[in-house]
């Protein structure tokens, strides 16, 4: 008798595929410090997608110095806000955060995201983390910066989204130099990234609720024969008598979507502070006009139009660097259908 063979369904890489906790995504590491001090990361907004035409500039490809139509997904960044300022110090444990340095002035919204601190004194939490620093107590400096969605028109909704932010610099009194400079100040996404680099994307996918086997792992629907007591769309076994337990492997109904995924090496086309160039005839599907800063980011990202995205330096980045995109047109060309 032949043997059947059958390969698994569903890939098991994301397992398990729990709701995120929240719809801000989070980076657990951040790339090699060096170079000029900056913020590593960025915040935006998922407009929608379209297409550029550009003269191909990547070397040794088949169309290379030809006019390509690459599509591309926009994301409006509105200035970001640094609120503090964090120092932390590594222990057996990992890094644990020691001090914290609050700006005095903080957006209303903020408060509608976070209980603010009632009485802070700035100066005297820097000098803190500066004796900190001196007496070698200190790892890292990070920053804590929030975004201002109230100055949108396609996102409905006013509270900030607040994140911890790593500061690039080649030691730690340069990081805290810097994050001492923005402190309370308005960061623009010229301010951190330009035309042509590349960075790693991370967004919230779209949820879907909780849904079967058959839409979440690809299950091949059951025989009549072989379902007469139950549904065709359920899973035709949960495993053997023995071990007397399921294994996480087996396809199971559960929550599909909503959670976090970052894509690594997407390469920005433009930075731009002009909705208008980008706007299609009737505004974006479910998002509306953009009106100020936005970057095109070559291919699609994770989530719906008005998720959060968030925008870091590379940690696998191999390629070298690369001179400035030529567009030659952006479509604008409505969306409507």
């Amino acid at each position: 008798m032949a043997k059947g063979h059958r390969p698994r369904r569903g890939s098991l890489a994301f397992s398990p595929r729990k709701r995120a906790i929240s719809h801000i995504p989070r980076f657990n590491s951040w790339p090699e410090s060096a170079g000029e001090p900056k913020l590593q990361d960025f915040a935006g907004y998922k407009v929608g997608m379209t297409h550029v035409i550009l003269v191909d500039d990547v070397k040794n490809s088949l169309t290379e110095g030809m006019e390509i139509s690459v599509p591309v997904t926009v994301v409006e960044t509105p200035a970001i806000r640094v609120a503090a300022i964090r120092a932390y110090n590594k222990t057996s444990d990992g890094e644990k955060a020691v001090a914290d340095a609050w700006n005095s002035e903080l957006d209303e919204s903020l408060g509608k995201t976070i209980k603010l601190p009632k009485e802070s004194n700035t100066d005297a939490a820097l000098e803190k983390i500066g004796s900190l620093i001196e007496e070698g107590n200190v790892s890292d400096i990070k920053v804590i910066t929030y975004t201002l969605p109230k100055n949108l028109t396609g996102v409905p909704k006013k509270n900030a989204d607040i994140m911890e932010t790593a500061v690039n610099g080649s030691s730690v009194q340069d990081k805290f130099d810097y994050a001492k400079s923005v402190l309370g100040t308005e960061m623009k996404i010229s301010d951190v990234f330009g035309n042509g680099a590349f960075v790693d994307v991370a967004a919230i996918t779209t949820g879907k609720g909780t849904q079967g086997p058959v839409k979440r792992w690809g299950i091949n629907l059951a025989k009549n024969k072989h379902s007469r007591q139950g549904s065709l769309r359920q899973v035709g076994t949960l495993g053997p008598f023995h071990p007397a337990r399921v294994s996480w492997r087996v396809p199971q109904m559960g929550q599909m979507g909503y959670h976090q995924r970052t894509e690594y090496n997407k390469r920005i086309m433009k930075v731009s502070t002009d909705g208008e160039e980008i706007n299609p005839d009737g505004g974006f599907l479910n998002y509306g006009l953009v009106r100020g800063d936005y970057v095109l980011l070559k291919g699609s990202i994770p989530g719906p139009s008005k998720r959060l995205v968030r925008l870091r330096d590379p940690m696998r980045s191999k390629a070298p660097a690369m001179a400035e995109p030529q567009l030659l047109h952006v479509s604008t060309q409505s969306k409507q259908g």
